[in-house]
């Protein structure tokens, strides 16, 4: 039997441990001698679980304990995760990791740890949960050329953006749904303001491009000023509106962004709703490939960090590849990024708009629920430092970017 360990018992950690009590038939035909944990660490006791008498609150005892071949980390934030992923690395023991925070952050450091001490770091749940997403990105994408990843990666958001463009409910009465329901934290900032989002794209343009992308150079934009007037519009013109991560590749020029965007209703990420997310990727050869499926959750996160540990263990003494190196690539100046604009005016602002967006407006959008008073329309594509000159003789109500591809 593999012995293991999980560093943090909680949500995630939990997860972890009911798929491999749970489905232990099928660990083993992988793992013939099958997996088990024997150690869960954490600061609090477990009464009355599956593993509260395997409880310790020493990371000692799993870093020298020599049956110990592989260890999961879903603690979150980055230390003492950091530190603790370090310390089992350099025994030779692989980490496994759902810790976005830490990826982002330590990504390539752990990577080059693992491999000077013959083990892996892998992180298949650090984006998009249960949604096999970074080991085909790895492995079966390996021989192309990825031009651009867009994705929705948040789950929180989307359920809060789903209910909204459903129900005309307004931002606040949604996220206080969400999190009633267990959706939203009680401090929702990471997820609403893009933070997470951005991590998690992040990770993937790393990934894409082999190099260190740094979610503190991302620009990065929430849905908290998202309104119902928004979706009445899109929703009249075949649009709905999503927070998408997007990252796109032309040689070493890196465009890195987070932020509400208008996508149209032929566009494969239209139909992602509720708690789940979708991500489309753009290779040379294949074209697009889409992923769906639960980008959260206690078991579907807690199957894909089993996955990986199944992998690392099934391996013994050899380093999985993943090429992620520590040099940065920054993305290039976000004033410079092109989009369509989809742009709502005060009616009394509709000439001070038609002049300054002069051979710009490439549709004016009317809509039977949307408020009166108002002139909205869309733009062509254009700097996002042009756009912002033009909008700031207007009296901007709301400005949203479109989708283009």
């Amino acid at each position: 039997m593999i012995k293991a360990a999980v560093l943090g018992g909680g949500n995630i950690g939990s997860g972890v441990i009911a798929v491999i009590e749970e489905n232990q038939e099928q660990i083993r035909k992988t793992l013939p001698e099958g997996m088990e944990v024997k150690y869960v660490l954490d600061l609090r006791e477990f009464p009355g679980t599956s593993f509260e008498h395997k409880v310790v609150h020493d990371i000692s005892i799993i870093v020298n304990d020599p049956e110990i071949k592989v260890v999961c980390e879903t603690m979150g934030g980055k230390e003492p995760a950091f530190t603790f992923s370090k310390m089992a690395l350099e025994k030779g023991i692989s980490v496994c990791s759902s810790n976005k925070e830490l990826v982002e952050a330590h990504g390539p450091e752990l990577i080059r740890i693992a491999k000077e001490h013959g083990c892996s770091y892998l992180f298949e749940a650090s984006v998009g949960g249960g949604i096999p997403l970074l080991h085909p990105l790895i492995t079966c994408l390996a021989q192309e050329e990825i031009q651009s990843i867009e994705g929705i990666l948040n789950g929180t958001t989307n359920y809060i953006l789903t209910k909204m463009e459903r129900e005309g409910a307004d931002y606040a009465a949604t996220l206080k749904e969400a999190q009633d329901l267990g959706y939203a934290e009680r401090n929702p900032e990471a997820d609403v303001e893009g933070h997470d989002t951005g991590r998690k794209i992040a990770i993937l343009a790393s990934l894409m491009s082999t190099k260190s992308v740094r979610f503190q150079d991302e620009k990065v934009e929430g849905i908290t000023a998202i309104t119902p007037a928004d979706f009445a519009y899109a929703g009249a013109n075949g649009y709905t509106i999503k927070l998408i991560g997007m990252a796109r590749l032309c040689g070493q020029k890196l465009r890195i962004q987070t932020a509400p965007f208008l996508i149209p209703d032929t566009h494969p990420l239209y139909a992602v709703h509720d708690v789940f997310n979708g991500v489309l990727v753009h290779g040379n050869m294949v074209d697009d490939v889409m992923f769906y499926g639960r980008g959260a959750g206690k078991l579907p996160t807690g199957s894909a960090v089993v996955s990986d540990m199944i992998n690392a263990a099934a391996n013994p003494g050899r380093t999985l590849e993943v090429h992620w190196d520590a040099q940065v690539l920054a993305p290039e100046p976000a004033e410079g990024y092109e989009n369509a604009f989809f742009v709502r005016v005060p009616a009394a602002s509709e000439k001070k708009a038609r002049e300054a967006f002069a051979g710009s407006i490439k549709q004016v959008w009317t809509a039977q629920c949307a408020p009166e008073g108002e002139f909205a329309f869309v733009t062509d594509v254009m700097r996002e430092d042009a756009f912002e000159e033009k909008a700031a003789c207007c009296g901007v109500i709301s400005r949203i970017r479109m989708l283009n591809r």
